[in-house]
């Protein structure tokens, strides 16, 4: 006997537990919908599914922790936002799978409106009357209301839609016309009922809480909610590719990742509030603060262990693109920043100034993109721009980083040498150092340890010139790789709502589209950079034309205007507040066309300080410029739905 009740508390605790963790993985994929899937109808459907789930399991949550009927009627009800949406949020997610197929229909789309009005009246029918559920019982793990005179019609309702949202889903995937799309649907399709199956209140049927035996029905209900669980995530996986920009390596590195960091983590949180005893005093201390040590380290220990699978995993994920995905990683880590070169020339320098015990020394950059350039130096900057001014050239190069096999270069009291590519046909740059006496004389061991630091520098060097390449290289192609990414995502699922930016040439799309729009407003009152400017592609442009008598130019203007003054803040103008520092910079540089000296006095801040918080301003307006687009570019996808909807009611 004793026995069965531990192991009673033991599957009633895992329960919880795993009611939890549903709670978590639901919202978590809820959160990721919205980050990531906004913009797709079967995105949003799927967040409204999640999160009817989510209302029925955190009432779930609560009712383990209740103590009477009394503290357990507030969540009972709480429980029902869930349960009385599901059907209508089954009939919206099935119908929005058939849109994305073509199958559009007005009727449909009215069924859908129709049964979330239902829905409202049941949750009202729960709440305030006794007609659907009434007479609370308390029990342990499944605290439930007892059915009411119409409760069976709720049951006949809801089964109705789980059945009719299962054949659209069928019908969605009998339209899918390629393989990986009907592979997906048939995902969607299998896990399709878990939201239902974790809803539905069965213990209403009974009427009484002694259902069967309660080590039975706490393993029936263990085994049903791991069920759930997995098929959530089943479903999520295949919501997230619909409508998505990514390509599906991104997309699952994403999904996991989240679920990994967040619902796993929290759901191991979650185990060790439970797993710890009720008790004041747990090894002589008190329980929070055990209870505190233990989520911190839990926490901590988590995302260390995760980073360190974090290789196996991706090779699990992306097993086809695994040597690939290694070499991206090593690249990741092996890139050097202008920071990293820098710090890595700065280091040499030390160190090669302290092996020659002299203070100054620098390495001129010959190779940089935007042009020759101090990289690195230690010592006073007086004495190393002063080296530079002074340097002969031609002595430099005749001389061939020295003669009689010496390194170094004599000249205006420092030692010089060219730093070249391995191949010795090409400079990269200049090493100067404070000549510590009038000839050269190093010793042997010197000798060895400066080959070896120029040699390091050298390679710095030639690595950043070639990686500079590299991202010249990748910046060309950056917009045929998005427009391949918005390929592989559009012709996922026939008729897919984004198919039309296949065929889109967007501004916004352009890596350099900040410039674009900088040009565009330093001819903001007339010239070729504004009358000429790619923005005069733009939706929204286009659209502004008839509003300014047809003329291009005047209607780029008109939307240069209007995102610029989205960033005008409420209330009254103040010169020198920071909240309006962005619109003033704008309207007085653009707008006005002030000169810089006069803006920089009137702001009361200096010339270099204003063209750094220039560049912050016209990116706000770039990507104000951007959100227009796209809300346009929505409105009229809206306005497509519409006619369509309407064309197809008509036929």
């Amino acid at each position: 006997m004793e026995n069965a009740l531990t192991f009673t508390y033991i599957i009633t605790r895992l329960n919880e537990v795993l009611s939890s963790a549903i709670v978590i993985i639901a919202f978590s994929l809820f959160v990721y919908m919205f980050t990531y899937n906004l913009r797709s109808a079967i995105g949003r459907a799927f967040a409204i599914l999640l999160a009817c789930m989510c209302f029925a399991y955190a009432g779930d949550v609560a009712l383990y922790k209740v103590t009477n009927i009394e503290d357990a009627i507030p969540w009972l009800k709480f429980q029902w936002i869930g349960i009385a949406f599901i059907p209508a949020a089954y009939l919206h997610f099935a119908d929005v799978l058939l849109r994305a197929t073509k199958a559009i229909s007005s009727r449909r789309r009215f069924t859908v409106l129709l049964a979330y009005f239902f829905g409202f009246l049941i949750l009202l029918l729960a709440i305030q009357t006794d007609y659907l559920v009434r007479d609370p019982f308390y029990s342990p793990g499944v605290t439930q209301f007892r059915s009411g005179p119409f409760f069976w019609i709720f049951t006949c309702y809801f089964y109705t839609t789980l059945l009719w949202g299962a054949y659209k889903v069928y019908r969605a995937r009998a339209r899918c016309l390629t393989s990986g799309a009907r592979k997906r649907m048939t995902y969607l399709a299998i896990s399709f009922v878990a939201p239902a199956l974790g809803v539905y209140p069965y213990m209403l049927i009974a009427n009484a809480p002694k259902l069967m035996p309660p080590i039975i029905l706490f393993i029936t209900l263990f085994l049903v909610n791991l069920g759930i669980a997995i098929m959530i995530i089943a479903m999520a996986y295949s919501v997230v590719f619909f409508g998505a920009m990514s390509p599906d390596r991104v997309i699952k590195h994403n999904l996991i990742h989240l679920l990994l960091r967040g619902s796993f983590v929290a759901t191991i949180v979650i185990s060790i509030i439970q797993a710890l005893p009720e008790q004041q005093q747990i090894l002589g201390l008190p329980r929070e603060l055990i209870l505190t040590t233990s989520i911190v380290t839990v926490i901590v220990l988590s995302q260390l262990f995760i980073n360190m699978l974090k290789p196996a995993i991706d090779s699990i994920i992306f097993y086809q693109d695994r040597n690939e995905i290694r070499w991206i990683s090593e690249l990741d880590r092996r890139l050097l920043t202008t920071s990293d070169l820098q710090q890595a020339l700065e280091n040499i320098l030390i160190i090669l100034c302290e092996n020659l015990r002299v203070r100054t020394g620098f390495i001129y950059n010959l190779a940089a993109n935007q042009g020759p350039r101090l990289e690195a130096y230690t010592g006073p900057i007086d004495d190393v721009e002063e080296a530079i001014a002074n340097i002969d050239v031609n002595a430099l190069i005749t001389q061939k980083n020295g003669s009689d096999g010496f390194h170094f270069i004599v000249q205006n009291s420092f030692w010089f040498v060219i730093l070249k590519t391995q191949s010795r046909d090409r400079s990269l740059g200049l090493l100067g150092i404070e000549a510590r006496a009038a000839e050269y004389d190093l010793t042997p061991d010197e000798e060895e340890i400066t080959v070896l630091l120029l040699d390091h520098a050298e390679q710095a060097l030639e690595d950043r010139r070639l990686q500079q390449q590299i991202f010249s290289a990748l910046r060309s192609i950056i917009p045929d790789i998005k427009r391949v990414q918005r390929l592989s995502s559009a012709v996922s699922y026939a008729g897919a709502s984004n198919l039309n930016l296949l065929t889109e040439e967007n501004p916004i799309h352009t890596p350099d589209f900040s410039k674009l729009v900088k040009d565009a407003l330093s001819h903001y009152w007339g010239g070729p950079k504004l009358t000429q400017s790619p923005l005069l592609n733009l939706r929204v442009v286009q659209d502004a034309i008839s509003e300014n008598d047809g003329n291009q130019s005047k209607a780029l203007r008109a939307v240069l205007e209007r995102a610029i003054e989205k960033q005008r803040p409420d209330g009254e103008r103040q010169l020198t507040a920071a909240e309006w520092l962005i619109y003033n910079i704008l309207e007085l540089k653009f707008i006005q066309g002030m000169r810089v000296r006069d803006i920089a006095h009137r702001l009361a801040m200096s010339e270099a300080d204003l063209y750094r918080k220039q560049r912050l301003a016209i990116e706000e307006v770039a990507r104000t410029l951007s959100e227009m687009e796209t809300q346009n570019g929505v409105s009229e996808f809206v306005q497509l739905q519409s006619s369509e909807r309407k064309n197809s009611h008509d036929s």
